[in-house]
């Protein structure tokens, strides 16, 4: 992206208008290494420029997981947890207490969201370890109440969570790095997860677009370090594509 120009009041006059920081999110199925390679990649921005990794994923899996762990009720509380977003999901739609959990997960991505957008205008690159889209409801961090019934509070909630995503992906990433794993992959390294999830997750990814952003595609299957050397590869060229004077070598 190269710098924009602004029109001045004295006419012809133009004066520069520097590109915002850059917006880079790392996007893939649990079990694709987002969390290691998003800090590697900040880490290796920071040498020559503030950076700050976010995390836009509503997290609910983790919630589940570690409720699960908790002695004696724990894996009747995660079960049940778990079957209110299943049937969160089918055509009858979800109940209201079922709505009103995943409508507070979607104001707690919101608020990190919002966040991120702060520290971006105050001049920090951003590394989204995540990011929202509508493109494709459910799990795969898009809205979770696209099923609910119209009318009443739920549907209520579903219009209110629907427009709180479509302001967070009317703010586009300058680059996806979309990390594809293969399922078996993503069991052996998630094997606390179920594969039924797993699977939908992988499928739903490369339908993915991101309001059209662009998208380099990594195979996420390869070895931690061939990963990484690749999604640097592709950031040093956005950067390089914005002008940007301070561009790190890979690797």
């Amino acid at each position: 992206m190269s710098l924009a120009s602004s029109s001045s009041k004295d006419g012809p006059h133009r004066r520069e208008t520097p590109s915002p920081p850059p917006l880079i999110a790392v996007v893939g199925c649990d079990g694709s290494g987002k969390s290691t390679v998003t800090e590697l990649l900040r880490d290796w921005l920071a040498r020559d420029r503030t950076v700050q990794l976010c995390h836009l994923g509503k997290q609910s899996g983790n919630v589940g997981r570690a409720i699960g762990r908790l002695p004696l009720l724990g894996g009747r509380m995660e079960t049940t947890l778990y079957q209110k977003a299943k049937a969160a999901d089918t055509e009858k739609g979800p109940g209201l207490p079922a709505a009103l959990v995943i409508y507070a997960f979607t104001l707690r991505r919101a608020r990190r969201f919002r966040r991120m957008m702060r520290l971006r205008r105050t001049g920090a690159a951003i590394i989204a370890d995540r990011f929202p889209q509508v493109e494709a409801p459910g799990p795969m961090d898009g809205p979770g109440l696209s099923k609910a019934r119209p009318t009443g509070l739920v549907g209520w909630l579903a219009r209110r969570e629907r427009c709180l995503f479509d302001a967070m992906v009317a703010q586009r990433p300058d680059l996806v790095i979309r990390l594809n794993v293969s399922l078996p992959v993503a069991m052996a390294r998630k094997p606390d997860h179920r594969a039924a999830s797993l699977a939908r997750k992988i499928d739903t990814l490369p339908l993915l677009r991101f309001q059209g952003a662009p998208i380099i595609d990594i195979d996420a299957d390869q070895p931690l370090a061939l990963v990484v050397r690749q999604a640097q590869a592709a950031i040093a060229r956005l950067l390089a594509s914005r002008g940007d004077a301070a561009v790190p070598d890979p690797g």
